[in-house]
């Protein structure tokens, strides 16, 4: 016995009431799942169905029964709607319009007839039919894409529910029963089909639900390993470590910054523990207290931009770092590991370390610059006074008798005016701006002669020692500066020694191309060239030098000497010749242990001449080791030179007759005087456009053009141009207080017979007059 309507349709809203609740609880709880609010929707609108169908058995009209249908079918459409929107599907507003209108229509056109037979049912469960069609056409349209079990026993409940119309329909037309009679058969069906809708539905929520945890776990996954891909491979070191500084894990450049080996499992408990002997910026040991990870243990506060350095890899070098340290806490705040990042900047270090050596270079050279453009510019006025104060004492001592006493005074001035033109020497040798008369020559030789010169200026108690290896190689250099380079460093090793006895030591030897001791300019050069170089060694065992000392000792005017007694200006000399020959200085001293300078010059092809530093020519032994030990001779010299009378040239029928050329009045004074003691006829001006024009007037009244080359206006050379013009055949000789290779080359061109170094013009100017004017012997 079936039970009967009003008893199933009360079951029906206790049903609909409690799937409504169920549902509408799951759609607050997961909003993103779509489907239970519909679901949840058709149960309230099942109710208000029911609630119509038990007022029309009550025994309301027609309508009502119109209105049940209507309503109980669209809680079956809001159920397919919620399958749609659980499958997300678009909505199919249209098909679910018409057939829900046409659905309506029947319904209500056969309320209006009175009809309270089966045809209500028989329009219901037709639009049931479709509507089941529609929901078996979307599982079957994802039975391709998903066979999970709910979805099959969905399938089979809507297939059950189709059947089952079918049957109820082909009852009611077949066998002609009314609505009395198939009501509570029809309801106890779809009712248990719509608890098994609600069991299958609540099924889908809980798999919809382990799907999105799957695909969270797994997208969770894919970040944790892109993470961990990312923190492997990120350029900057990653080390994880535990509160008792055992490491976590380590990323592949932490690994290589601290030379622990690589492989593919990031954690890291079998790596050694770093030492954390960190170093400061300047290179300090850093304390305990500072190092990023003892701060944040202590403090528990992140570390952000501390540099610090490493003694990282067997061979203990420096590695730099940019540091920052965080905590990681758990979830109650406490410790869980320290994480350590850094970036490696020890390139970055090592750069700036070049760029501060660069820049004192810089500061040097512009040092050298500005000391050679004053010594230009100063060199040409300052031996002008000093040729001035030169030769007028020299002519002074002239006119005094043997045994005056002003001459112990003049001597004593034109000592001084020696000792500042040496000084202008230098400083235009230090800024390089004599000419370098460069040959080929056996570096020995200028040993050899260094040595001599020294012999009779050292003490008896000092050894002078010569060790030159047989058929040393040649160097392309200028005698003379590289005599004044060893001798310079000849002189410094002497005060080196303080008075004590001690042991001086030159060495000349051959260095192979590819020796590691070679300066790398050298190097280059002896590869270029595809020969050796030419060691020379200068070596003393005296006080030697600090670490102060060696820092500054190439720096223009330092000096450890008193005052009066050195300039400053030795080894910035000998810097900037051995420089200008291509070759290079190293230096080794320490304190009490002496000092050896050791300069590397290429070596050149060709045969060696052997010209004196000095103007004379020497012949050392080269056949062999030439060895020789000596001590000096302690010698006084004279308190001042013994002057010599000066005599005038053999007086001759026509004088010779000079026109000298000068901006400066006293030197023009003195040159007159000087002359015209010898009996020259001197025709002195201190215009340019005068001399040009007298030699105009008289082009075959001078025997010698003399002319200064810095003058305001036109200069020596453009003089000499304008006075070959007139008589190509004058002897032009052009005086300057430095001489450039610039100069020698644009006197060349004009036809200059000679360029004159203006400090030498004093002891010199008369021999050269002499020689220049000459007139020529006879056949």
């Amino acid at each position: 016995m079936l039970p009967d309507l009003p008893t199933l349709l009360l079951v029906r809203l206790g049903v609909d009431a409690l799937i409504a609740g169920a549902f509408w609880s799951l759609m607050r709880r997961y909003p993103s799942i779509g489907g239970p609010g519909w679901w949840s929707l058709g149960s309230v609108i099942s109710i208000v169905g029911t609630l119509a169908l038990m007022s029309r058995a009550g025994g309301a009209g027609p309508m009502m029964a119109a209105t049940s249908a209507v309503l109980l079918f669209g809680a079956h459409v809001s159920t397919w709607m919620g399958l749609r929107s659980y499958l997300r599907l678009p909505m199919p507003w249209r098909v679910l319009g018409g057939v829900f209108g046409v659905h309506a229509v029947l319904q209500v056109g056969l309320a209006l007839h009175g009809d309270r037979s089966a045809p209500h049912q028989v329009v219901y469960a037709v639009a049931g039919l479709v509507l089941v069609a529609l929901v078996l056409r979307d599982l079957m349209g994802l039975k391709a894409h998903n066979s999970t079990r709910e979805f099959h026993e969905l399938t089979l409940v809507t297939l059950a529910e189709g059947i089952a119309l079918l049957l109820v329909l082909g009852w009611m037309v077949t066998r002609q029963q009314s609505v009395e009679q198939v009501s509570a058969g029809f309801m106890l069906a779809f009712l248990l089909t719509k608890f098994l809708r609600t069991l299958i539905y609540s099924a889908l929520v809980s798999l919809r639900l382990r799907q999105d945890m799957e695909q969270a776990r797994k997208a969770m996954a894919e970040r944790e390993a892109d993470s961990r891909a990312l923190i492997t491979n990120l350029g900057a070191g990653v080390v994880v470590f535990r509160p008792d500084s055992s490491i976590v894990s380590a990323n592949n450049a932490a690994r290589r910054f601290f030379d622990w080996p690589i492989d593919d499992n990031p954690q890291a408990d079998s790596l050694p523990l770093p030492a954390w002997h960190l170093l400061r910026e300047d290179g300090g040991l850093m304390p305990r207290h500072e190092v990023p990870f003892e701060r944040v243990l202590a403090t528990g506060q992140p570390v952000l931009g501390m540099v610090g350095g490493f003694q990282t890899g067997r061979d203990g070098a420096v590695r730099w770092a940019l540091c920052n340290a965080y905590p990681e806490n758990d979830a109650i705040g406490g410790l869980r590991h320290v994480v350590f990042t850094f970036v490696d900047i020890t390139s970055l270090k090592q750069a700036q370390q070049q760029q501060h050596v660069l820049e004192t270079q810089l500061a040097q050279s512009q040092k050298m610059e500005a000391l050679g453009t004053l010594a230009g510019g100063v060199a040409h006025d300052f031996n002008n006074i000093l040729a001035a104060i030169l030769g007028n004492a020299d002519l002074a001592r002239q006119d005094l008798p043997p045994a005056s006493p002003v001459r112990e005074s003049l001597h004593e001035i034109s000592s001084a005016a020696r000792r500042g033109r040496e000084l202008v020497r230098q400083i235009l040798a230090f800024s390089r701006q004599q000419p370098l008369a460069r040959t080929p020559v056996r570096p020995g030789a200028i040993v050899a002669e260094t040595c001599s010169l020294m012999r009779a200026a050292i003490p008896p108690h000092v050894q002078l020692v010569q060790q030159v290896a047989p058929k040393h190689q040649a160097i392309l250099a200028d005698p003379t500066q590289l005599g004044q380079v060893l001798l310079n460093l000849g002189t410094n090793a002497v005060h080196a020694l303080l008075g004590r006895p001690g042991r001086i030591e030159f060495q000349v030897a051959d260095v192979a191309p590819w020796d590691p001791v070679l300066p790398a300019s050298v190097a280059e050069a002896c590869r270029d060239s595809g020969r050796g170089a030419v060691r020379v060694s200068v070596m003393d065992d005296g006080c030697g030098m600090d670490d102060a000392t060696r820092a500054r000792m190439f720096e223009p005017f330092f000096t450890t000497k008193v005052v009066g007694h050195g300039t400053g200006l030795g080894l910035p000399v000998v810097l900037g010749i051995v420089e200008a020959h291509g070759g290079a200085i190293v230096v080794d001293s320490s304190p009490d242990a002496g000092t050896t300078f050791t300069l590397y010059f290429p070596a050149t092809a060709g045969p060696a001449v052997c010209p004196s530093s000095t103007g004379a020519g020497v012949s050392p032994a080269e056949d062999g080791t030439m060895s020789a030990v000596t001590s000096g001779v302690a010698q006084s010299p004279p308190p001042h030179p013994v002057e010599q009378p000066v005599m005038a040239d053999e007086p001759s029928s026509t004088p010779r007759h000079i026109l000298y050329l000068d901006d400066d009045d006293t030197l023009v004074f003195l040159v007159r005087r000087l002359l015209e003691r010898r009996g020259y006829k001197v025709t002195a001006l201190t215009d340019q456009q005068q001399a040009i024009d007298a030699v105009r007037a008289q082009p075959e009244g001078f025997h010698l053009l003399m002319t200064d080359y810095n003058m305001p206006g036109m200069s020596g050379i453009d003089v000499a141009r304008e006075v070959l013009l007139i008589n190509p055949r004058l002897p032009v000789a052009v005086a300057s207080g430095y001489i450039s290779d610039e100069l020698q080359s644009e006197a060349q061109a004009a036809g200059v017979t000679e360029v004159v170094f203006k400090t030498d013009a004093v002891e010199a100017f008369c021999e050269i007059v002499a020689r220049l004017v000459a007139p020529p012997r006879p056949a």
